[in-house]
C-alpha cells in the first residue's frame, strides 16, 4: 500500500514540475535525493553493524539468556499466558532497548506466531506485546545517534536521556492502557458467551 502512496506522490510531483516547465530541475532533485539516500545508508551501515555485532556477541556469551531470566517475572506478570513466546519477546524488547529496531523485527514476528491462538483474534498478551514493542523503552537510540552524526551534529548523544525518559513514559502509558482495556473487555466477552 505504501509503495502506491509514495509512487503516486512522486509521479504527481514530477508531473507538476514538468507542467511548470522545470523538468531539468525535477531530474536534478531526483538525482540529488538518490545520492543523499546512498550516503545516509552507508553512514548508518557502520553503526548498525557495530551494534548488531555486539548484540550477537552478547547472545553467544549468554548475556541475552541472563537478561531473559532477569525480566521473565516482570514480563510474566504483564503477559501471563506467553509461555514459549517469552524468549523471543525478551530478545525483541532487548534489541529495542539498545536501539536496534531492525534487529528486533524477526524476534517480534516469532513472538507473535507463538502468541497466536489461530483464531485471528488478538489475545491480551498479543496486545500487550505490541504495545510494549511500539513504545519500546530505549536506553541507546543508535539509529537517531547515527543520523545525528551523519548530519554533522556536534553532540549526537544529547538525545540519549530525553529518549530514555520519553520511552519509559510511553511504555508506562501503554501498559496502563492495555490493562485498562483488558479489564473493560471482560464483561463484554462474558455477555457474548452467555448469549451464545
Amino acid at each position: 500500500m505504501m509503495m502506491w502512496i509514495f509512487g503516486g506522490m512522486t509521479a504527481i510531483g514530477i508531473a507538476f514540475y514538468i507542467a511548470d516547465g522545470q523538468g531539468a530541475e525535477a531530474l536534478a532533485a531526483l538525482l540529488s535525493g538518490c545520492s543523499q539516500a546512498v550516503e545516509l545508508t552507508l553512514s548508518l551501515a557502520g553503526a548498525y553493524m557495530l551494534w548488531m555485532g555486539l548484540m550477537n556477541i552478547a547472545k553467544e556469551a549468554g548475556l541475552i539468556d541472563r537478561l531473559a531470566k532477569a525480566v521473565q517475572k516482570p514480563l510474566g506478570r504483564l503477559m501471563p499466558n506467553a509461555g514459549a513466546a517469552m524468549a523471543p519477546i525478551t530478545l525483541n524488547l532487548a534489541a529495542n532497548f539498545f536501539g536496534l529496531g531492525n534487529a528486533a523485527t524477526p524476534f517480534g514476528v516469532a513472538a507473535m506466531k507463538l502468541l497466536s491462538r489461530g483464531d485471528g483474534i488478538a489475545s491480551d498478551d498479543m496486545c500487550m506485546f505490541i504495545a510494549l514493542n511500539s513504545s519500546a523503552v530505549e536506553l541507546l537510540p543508535t539509529t537517531v545517534i547515527a543520523l545525528r552524526t551523519a548530519c554533522g551534529s556536534e553532540n549526537p548523544y544529547d538525545i540519549v536521556l530525553p529518549t530514555f525518559i520519553a520511552s519509559i513514559a510511553a511504555a508506562a502509558a501503554a501498559i496502563f492502557s492495555c490493562k485498562l482495556l483488558a479489564v473493560a473487555k471482560k464483561p463484554r466477552l462474558s455477555a457474548r458467551r452467555t448469549q451464545a
